[in-house]
């Protein structure tokens, strides 16, 4: 899987418009909150994308991160092991990956494991991660370290309630939408059918 040579034609093209969606600036937010949110134990990574990359690969520092937003011996990753074999890397990822989609976050915003692990499409990753960030300053349960405003704002919930009496008031009113008959006549109007009159 490792050893692809590179690509021409159309793949290229496509890769390259994949990479392209690459954001450094997103790279230094998260890292700052990934280090914030580990703890001091976690290695900072090299700068660029490969270097993000070789950083997150073997999947313990994307494990350490989910189980930080548990609380304390509640995390979904029981056992976090750094492997230099392809299989237990690609294991730990997907072991996120899990954690991170029973944490709330939409199946649809889960970057695949090989995108990671081949970083193949390394953009996928910071949505992953940019939404996990998101989801955790909502939830507000206090175990979010770092600064809210790195992360987008998740919509809430913002319920209204109306009485009776205001919902039997607006049974009454046309909406807009549906037109209006104000000014409409039948004036000049012949029944359907009828031959046009010539005098």
């Amino acid at each position: 899987m490792a050893n692809r040579g590179p690509s021409y034609g159309l793949s290229r093209e496509v890769q390259q418009k994949i990479d392209r969606q690459y954001d450094p600036e997103l790279e230094q937010i998260l890292v700052r909150w990934i280090l914030a949110q580990c703890g001091g134990d976690v290695a900072q990574p090299a700068p660029g994308r490969d270097g993000f990359q070789q950083w997150l690969k073997d999947g313990t520092v994307l494990c350490r991160l989910i189980n930080s937003l548990h609380p304390r011996g509640q995390g979904p990753v029981a056992k976090i092991q750094a492997s230099a074999m392809a299989f237990k890397q690609m294991e730990q990822i997907s072991q996120f990956l899990q954690a991170a989609e029973r944490y709330g976050i939409a199946a649809t915003d889960i970057f695949q494991t090989v995108d990671l692990w081949e970083g193949k499409n390394m953009a996928c990753v910071q949505r992953t991660l940019m939404n996990l960030g998101s989801l955790a300053v909502a939830k507000g349960d206090g175990l979010f370290v770092g600064d809210p405003n790195w992360f987008p704002k998740k919509s809430q919930e913002n319920r209204r309630v109306f009485s009776e009496d205001k919902l039997k008031e607006g049974q009454n009113v046309i909406g807009l939408q549906m037109g209006t008959n104000r000014g409409a006549s039948q004036a000049g109007m012949t029944g359907y059918g009828m031959p046009r009159q010539i005098l």
